[in-house]
């Protein structure tokens, strides 16, 4: 058996001659920064100055209990009124990805969602790891609710969203607040989140189509967990949600990801144990498409669907 490819995306990518720029590089476990250098073209991180017009921004500067002063931006529509409020947590495998890098897509969400925005400039593993990326999180979702007057925000309507690492921090992000007894997220939006420090081990099918691969995998998780990713017994489940025993109480989830990414299998479980938890989820996985397809290929019709889906639930808050 083989998997085939979209051929909407096989055509974008033979058309604009895109697959040496997307196919990752040969790179040895642990060269965090030669992933980091290749990080523009091969996972969308780019600094855009063309960022939609139609969006404006605030940042703030947020507190941690170590003493440190996160960035956060605030991304507003300019016809905003007051709903929904998302906290956004960029992926990149936790050492990749600034603010800046990430503004033109948070914006293009919201622009075309009309929903706001939040977004945090966590602390990047090796130098910082766990608990200190989601620690931030924390911090900033905290932040939030104790400044809802000055966000003019509805503490029932406010949200979790993530890709990629910054989905799978999104779900530990809901799982360490309810067992902390902190705020409670309306609902979490999981875009191909990663959930699980055990996908190490190759698989042939996908090996050809994969653009997050599982050296590069195995490099994050490493970078986060050190010496602890992978074993017997998790490191933290607030980092590895899908090892979590207990998924019992956590909001509404959306969920999405595609046959062609490596963390396909995991997030199937994931929602699978959540609806086994009772928690009102919501999963699609797409076709022919690998790990942020839809970043590299936003106009066709596969990323529009997905796209849209994502805005839908983001008005259901």
């Amino acid at each position: 058996m083989t998997w085939t490819i979209n051929p909407e995306f096989r055509a974008f990518l033979e058309r604009d001659d895109l697959y040496s720029k997307v196919r990752p590089a040969k790179l040895p476990v642990g060269d965090i920064e030669g992933r980091r250098r290749r990080a523009a073209l091969r996972l969308g991180f780019v600094t855009d100055p063309t960022r939609t017009p139609e969006v404006v921004t605030r940042d703030y500067p947020i507190p941690t209990p170590d003493g440190h002063k996160l960035r956060a931006r605030l991304y507003l529509p300019l016809d905003w009124t007051p709903g929904p409020l998302g906290l956004f947590l960029h992926g990149g495998g936790w050492f990749v990805g600034t603010l800046d890098q990430v503004d033109a897509s948070i914006a293009d969400y919201v622009a075309r969602s009309g929903v706001a925005l939040l977004a945090p400039e966590y602390r990047l593993a090796p130098e910082h790891p766990h608990p200190t990326p989601l620690e931030d999180a924390y911090s900033t979702l905290t932040w939030v609710f104790e400044h809802l007057d000055e966000l003019d925000a509805d503490p029932r309507r406010i949200f979790v969203m993530g890709d990629s690492a910054g989905g799978g921090m999104a779900a530990g992000l809901t799982l360490l607040s309810r067992d902390r007894g902190g705020p409670s997220p309306a609902a979490q939006i999981l875009i191909a989140p990663m959930l699980d420090d055990r996908t190490v081990l190759s698989d042939p099918l996908l090996d050809e189509h994969v653009t997050w691969t599982y050296n590069d995998n195995i490099t994050a998780w490493q970078a986060l967990l050190g010496d602890q990713a992978a074993a017997d017994e998790p490191a933290s489940v607030y980092a590895t949600p899908v090892r979590a025993d207990d998924l019992s109480g956590l909001p509404d989830t959306f969920i999405d990801t595609s046959t062609l990414d490596i963390f396909r299998d995991e997030d199937i479980a994931f929602a699978s144990r959540l609806l086994q938890a009772g928690v009102q989820t919501e999963l699609h996985v797409y076709p022919g498409v690998p790990h942020r397809w839809d970043r590299i290929a936003p106009e066709i019709e596969i990323s529009r669907q997905a796209i849209l889906a994502r805005i839908r639930a983001m008005h259901a808050i």
